[in-house]
């Protein structure tokens, strides 16, 4: 037999304060409104993003105004701004200052740059040029042309005037130039050196460097002297040596100055 019912909970329930019982109806009311209002508050956020993120792509803050700085006379501007990739004015938000200096680097003469964005529209881009110092022979009728460090930085059908002349000989024969863009091999770095630290009231005599098989140098002069360098020790020395003999010394019929040994130079007849 189920048991009578003691109507405990209708009794509770019908003796709920009716102003309690709207109470909590509004609190429940106002944490729903409260919800519904943050979640419009994140879909106007994302809307708003969204919308700013498609303008930034918009032509209105794309790279239409690119500025090239530096002495840059052996590398074009358009060229700098193809290399950039910036010739399409592509939106400024999508620009990566570092990707861009890394390709405009690629470039022969282009020893360094560096890429700055300007909102709304502006990319600027520094750069600074490797400076011609020496020529090589070769292939064919042809003559590159490289820095101090060995880098061909183009290739010219007739030589150059006003550049050492680089000659490097290996025990397996001689060395070509590399391509343009490339380096030259160890074999050469005697030579290079010579070429880079050459004194600049010294350096107008010299007509060539010449490495040997056995990595000494040799330099010819516009006199028709030749210098025997020997090493790449003691560099400075030696250029000392070479100026104070043909500044002061008798060379009249000489063929050779032997610099080999430091402060102790002769002069072969």
């Amino acid at each position: 037999m189920t048991p009578p019912s003691t109507g405990t909970g209708s009794k509770t329930r019908s003796s709920i304060d009716p102003r309690i019982r709207q109470r909590r109806n509004e609190i429940k009311r106002s944490r729903g409104r409260s919800r519904l209002r943050w979640v419009l508050a994140v879909v106007a956020v994302a809307v708003l993003v969204a919308g700013g993120i498609g303008l930034l792509h918009t032509s209105f803050f794309s790279a239409r105004v690119v500025t090239v700085t530096g002495a840059h006379p052996h590398t074009p501007t358009a060229t700098i701004e193809v290399a950039a990739g910036l010739d399409h004015r592509p939106p400024l938000i999508s620009v990566d200052p570092g990707a861009v200096a890394r390709r405009v680097e690629t470039l022969p003469f282009i020893a360094s740059a560096q890429v700055h964005r300007h909102w709304p529209d502006g990319v600027q881009i520094a750069v600074t040029e490797r400076v011609p110092v020496l020529q090589m022979a070769g292939p064919s009728s042809s003559w590159s042309t490289l820095d101090g460090q060995g880098r061909t930085l183009e290739v010219r059908p007739a030589r150059a005037p006003g550049l050492l002349v680089l000659i490097v000989h290996t025990p397996t024969g001689g060395v070509a130039p590399a391509v343009v863009g490339g380096t030259l091999p160890s074999e050469a770095d005697v030579g290079l050196m010579v070429c880079r630290t050459l004194p600049a009231a010294f350096f107008a005599q010299v007509v060539s460097v010449t490495v040997a098989a056995d990595s000494t140098v040799t330099l010819a002069l516009n006199s028709g002297l030749t210098v025997l360098v020997g090493t790449d020790a003691d560099l400075t020395a030696k250029y000392e040596d070479v100026a104070a003999i043909i500044a002061n010394g008798s060379l009249r019929g000489a063929k050779t100055i032997d610099v080999t040994v430091p402060q102790s130079p002769t002069v072969g007849r």
